[in-house]
């Protein structure tokens, strides 16, 4: 990727000139085109509604996949949207300020859920399911108003992985975010580009970028949410163990079903002698 001004979206303007950055910023745009392709998002002539919080996540987002528009390589119109909540003390001017400066297009929708949380959920409890409830909804609105055949989100490995084990731990079932979802209404794709990537190299990246990061101080206020929990295991895991979760992450990718027990997924009862493919080596048997 070259990095003369004139050959760069305006969002890579400014770009650390390190050997370190640049393995970043390449690791994260391979990462993306693989999960786009292998996921079959693009169709040509489409346009995506990529939402923007202000967050790491979203502003990592955003870039690749203006970075991939740039070279030719996601042939589809991108609009960023980013949904004011009504948070107390929300910087409403960021966002505005830095698409324009940034030249993309987008637009800025006020609405105040914040209130109706507030004053649905009882104290005490986490905000986290309605809060997402009402985002959702209205940007689908906003997606069908803007002609968009997909919602974009900025949902990366990590949230993927955090999100199986909460369904795991607290729901009994194996489940997560998936990249690729049509929604209930049978209208809209849900694309998740950031599939593959990790946290840690949005972190950086958002960081070395220096864009204007908004931290979301209605979930960051309240302590001991499932999610953060889970958080604390995985990290400890990885402290112990350096990559277990890029192979736990690589384990959704990688089902038997065979070697499961939902009978919904194999047909175990139908099953019969002589008609199958052998164990395999890991069945988890035990040696007896």
């Amino acid at each position: 990727m070259l990095d003369d001004a004139d050959d760069i979206h305006a969002l890579f303007h400014g770009a650390p000139k390190t050997t370190e950055f640049k393995k970043l910023r390449k690791r994260i745009v391979q990462h993306t085109r693989e999960a786009v392709d292998q996921y079959g998002m693009i169709e040509r002539g489409a346009k995506w509604l990529v939402c923007l919080s202000g967050g790491k996540d979203s502003y990592t987002l955003l870039a690749v996949l203006h970075e991939l528009q740039w070279r030719g390589l996601l042939p589809v119109e991108l609009l960023a949207c980013n949904l004011d909540q009504g948070q107390p003390g929300f910087p409403a001017t960021v966002l505005p300020e830095f698409l324009e400066k940034m030249g993309v297009p987008h637009r800025i929708e006020y609405q105040d859920t914040y209130s109706i949380v507030m004053d649905k959920v009882p104290a005490g409890r986490t905000y986290c399911a309605l809060c997402s409830r009402l985002r959702r909804g209205n940007l689908y609105r906003i997606a069908r108003e803007e002609g968009c055949s997909a919602v974009v989100l900025g949902h990366h490995r990590d949230d993927i992985l955090e999100t199986f084990f909460m369904n795991l731990f607290h729901g009994s079932r194996l489940a997560t975010m998936p990249p690729k979802l049509v929604n209930e209404e049978g209208d809209l794709f849900v694309y998740r580009p950031l599939a593959h990537v990790a946290e840690a190299d949005c972190e950086k990246f958002a960081r070395a970028m220096n864009y204007p990061i908004i931290p979301c101080d209605l979930c960051g206020s309240q302590d001991g949410l499932q999610r953060q929990q889970v958080k604390a295991i995985l990290d400890g895991w990885e402290k112990n163990a350096p990559g277990r979760r890029q192979k736990m992450f690589r384990a959704l990718m990688n089902t038997r079903p065979s070697h499961l027990l939902d009978p919904k997924l194999f047909d175990f009862a139908g099953l019969t002698r002589g008609a199958g493919a052998p164990e395999s080596p890991d069945d988890g048997i035990p040696n007896l």
